[in-house]
């Protein structure tokens, strides 16, 4: 029996896959369940246009990673920080306080997003990178100085 896969089946395949699977599973286990419809003409088309609308939403998700990337990377935030002897910093500048400061800069951008190794606790000039998609970083270039 040929079915389309609603979901993600172990073993079997990932949802919108298209399959030939004996009928005892499809009739039993598969369509009841709802991880399978059966593969009609009418079912196909459907799985065809919901593939273009998923696919033009992507694209546009895509364009707009790519103008924040570029605006970004063109940004150069400044910190000012409270510093003791030899440069050292009262504290440290985490991802919150890089959230906040591009806040500023009126980009909304998650703390979670912001890939730090370790805060920063001395000033000067680091370049962070920023998680966008799971394919796409950008580099914000952030400079810690004397409050």
């Amino acid at each position: 029996m040929k079915i389309i896969l609603t979901s993600d089946v172990e073993k079997l395949g990932k949802a919108g896959d298209t399959m030939e699977v004996k009928d005892g599973f499809a009739r039993n286990f598969l369509i009841p369940k709802k991880f399978a419809i059966s593969a009609t003409s009418k079912n196909l088309e459907q799985l065809a246009h919901q593939r273009k609308l998923i696919q033009a939403r992507e694209n546009v998700r895509k364009q707009n990673a790519q103008a924040l990337k570029s605006q970004i990377e063109q940004l150069s935030v400044t910190i000012a920080c409270k510093v003791g002897e030899s440069d050292r910093l009262f504290g440290s500048v985490t991802t919150m306080d890089i959230a906040q400061a591009l806040k500023k800069e009126k980009l909304t951008i998650d703390k979670r997003a912001i890939k730090l190794a370790e805060p920063l606790k001395a000033l000067g000039v680091y370049t962070i990178p920023i998680h966008l998609e799971h394919d796409l970083e950008a580099n914000l270039k952030i400079w810690l100085v004397k409050e």
